[in-house]
């Protein structure tokens, strides 16, 4: 399966994405090609919508401590639900269809989690740190939501200008 990520401000971003009923084989052969694709484009977390696949889906796989995303770390998780969430914090993210822009956004600090796995048994996730900043983040994608949505009026002007002198520049080249 050959995918690529859709990218600002491709309209299909903002398309919500419908639920997982059938955890097939076609949702197996999508989960293992988004995999390789988040790691080869440095990425921490993939939702399907991000490779045209609006199914709420998302794949994540956190760096431990020596930076390294080993393969048994990667959190596959279908249907999320957030049924629990408390505290705050600020993270500076990125977003593999919004490349080179980085921005603080407020997540709440720890959560937990209700999902299926890609075999459709029911999970429950504590998460707290990067991993619940991750799993909101790639939450959102399921709902058409992209971080740069979540930033203040003059942060979001700020971003559209830069956006504009980036895409000037590509044609250039």
């Amino acid at each position: 399966m050959n995918l690529s990520i859709v990218e600002y401000p491709d309209k299909r971003l903002r398309e919500i994405s419908q639920e997982v009923s059938s955890f097939d084989a076609d949702l197996h052969r999508l989960l293992d090609a988004m995999y390789p694709l988040m790691i080869e484009t440095n990425g921490i977390g993939l939702a399907a919508i991000q490779v045209a696949h609006p199914i709420r889906a998302l794949i994540l796989n956190i760096p431990n401590e020596e930076g390294e995303q080993p393969d048994e770390n990667l959190l596959e998780i279908i249907n999320p639900v957030i049924t629990h969430k408390e505290g705050e914090t600020v993270y500076q993210e990125g977003c593999l269809s919004v490349p080179k822009f980085y921005e603080d956004v407020s997540r709440y600090e720890r959560l937990i989690l209700n999902y299926q796995d890609r075999d459709g048994n029911t999970q429950t996730l504590e998460a707290d740190g990067l991993l619940s900043i991750a799993i909101q983040h790639e939450m959102d994608h399921l709902e058409g939501i992209l971080f740069i949505d979540k930033l203040s009026y003059s942060r979001r002007k700020k971003f559209e200008k830069e956006y504009k002198r980036m895409q000037k520049e590509r044609k250039k080249v």
